[in-house]
């Protein structure tokens, strides 16, 4: 088998994605090309153990496997743009030609476009992001405004409490942290959870501006207070990196579009794998969704290559039914969030199936009289529960 794969994208999609297209039986060549000098590390210990000091990049790495040694890796370069119909993918002033090509190149942060100084502010999405950020929060006296209330947002609260910060500060337009993928029972829970630490929130307001001359020195908000601040992390969400797309005719609205063998819609020899693919779940509706979930690389990787495979031998497809099931954790302080399946799907109907939520605790979410999603909130014997609840879903 001859030619070329290009994976656009070195983290841990991509890295997968190598991986499993020599599974696939792939044995000509694979580029891996990553704006990033580093190859593939892990990124959820960012907002938590690296942040805190204790992970170090060694124990943050993967070990490619033995299949994927001969994987070429062309770190430190970013993919600027492609011309899908001329199976071309352009390297700044380089070009690299492929026969096929895997879409890996994932999200990178929002952030805010405010007015004020950009001195102080952070985001957290690559090692650099938490090392720079670490420093800043370990200055003595650093007062600390965190923007967004989700996963990142609350991590990084909970780990500069960790730290020793003594005033933080989240602020949230919700009414409640993690409203959306949890609803309002397990939101509420960490809210009180997160105060019982000294954690101060904003709630159902947001930023409107930055005040300082060099550096951050307040955060304006719109309900016209402000809010003094040496350091601020935007934790407002993530953006597809799909720019290098444009102009090929895909639907990049939300992501890529793909189909459930994750096959980009519309081209016969390109997948995408990971956040940015936008893609049906058979387990669920149907519907193309992106999932921003740790289990996500691997699972589309696993089918991308199968697919990319197939094509480009000409060889028959896999019909299995492509129906993953995501799970995501999140460590805030000594309790451990562990999720399975998709709980946003059942917020309208969640409620408690084993546990008190003052406690270790395991929520259920339901659409009509299914079962879509666990959550589990506090120690081993939640999370224990929830992988429980977890082989119940597998079951057919």
């Amino acid at each position: 088998m001859t030619g070329r794969i290009v994976v656009a994208g070195a983290s841990l999609g991509g890295l997968r994605a190598a991986e499993q297209l020599r599974s696939a039986g792939w044995t000509g060549e694979i580029v891996v090309v990553g704006d990033e000098p580093h190859m593939p590390y892990n990124r959820p210990p960012l907002s938590k153990e690296a942040l805190a000091g204790k992970a170090t990049f060694e124990s943050l790495a993967f070990t490619p496997r033995a299949s994927a040694a001969d994987v070429q890796w062309r770190l430190g370069t970013s993919v600027t743009g492609a011309r899908l119909a001329d199976q071309v993918v352009q390297l700044g002033d380089d070009e690299l030609s492929f026969d096929g090509l895997v879409v890996a190149t994932g999200m990178r942060p929002r952030r805010l476009r405010c007015a004020g100084p950009t001195q102080g502010r952070h985001a957290v999405r690559t090692l650099t992001d938490a090392i720079g950020l670490r420093e800043a929060l370990t200055h003595p006296g650093a007062r600390v405004v965190v923007v967004g209330a989700g996963f990142i947002g609350c991590e990084v609260a909970a780990t500069a409490v960790g730290l020793g910060v003594a005033e933080v500060t989240v602020v949230e337009p919700e009414p409640l942290p993690m409203l959306r993928p949890l609803g309002d029972l397990l939101a509420r829970e960490l809210l009180r959870r997160h105060e019982d630490r000294g954690v101060r929130f904003e709630l159902g307001t947001g930023v409107v501006g930055f005040e300082g001359t060099d550096r951050v020195t307040a955060v304006a908000l719109s309900d016209g207070s402000t809010l003094p601040a040496d350091v601020v992390v935007e934790a407002v969400g993530s953006i597809a990196s799909t720019e290098w797309l444009q102009g090929n005719g895909l639907d990049l609205s939300d992501g890529v579009l793909c189909d459930d063998r994750m096959r980009v819609v519309g081209l016969r020899n390109v997948v995408a794998v990971g956040d940015i693919a936008r893609y049906p779940n058979a387990r669920y509706d149907g519907i193309p969704r992106r999932v921003e979930h740790w289990s996500t690389p691997g699972d589309t990787a696993k089918r991308a290559a199968k697919s990319l495979v197939a094509e480009l031998a000409e060889a028959p497809h896999d019909d299995a039914v492509f129906a993953p099931l995501p799970s995501f954790w999140s460590d805030q302080y000594e309790y451990r969030l562990q999720s399975f399946g998709v709980p946003v799907l059942g917020t309208g109907d969640h409620r408690v199936l084993d546990g008190d939520v003052c406690g270790d605790v395991v929520v259920g979410y339901h659409a009509g009289d299914r079962l879509v999603g666990v959550v589990a909130l506090g120690g081993p014997k939640a999370t224990s529960s929830a992988a429980r609840y977890r082989a119940k879903m597998l079951t057919p």
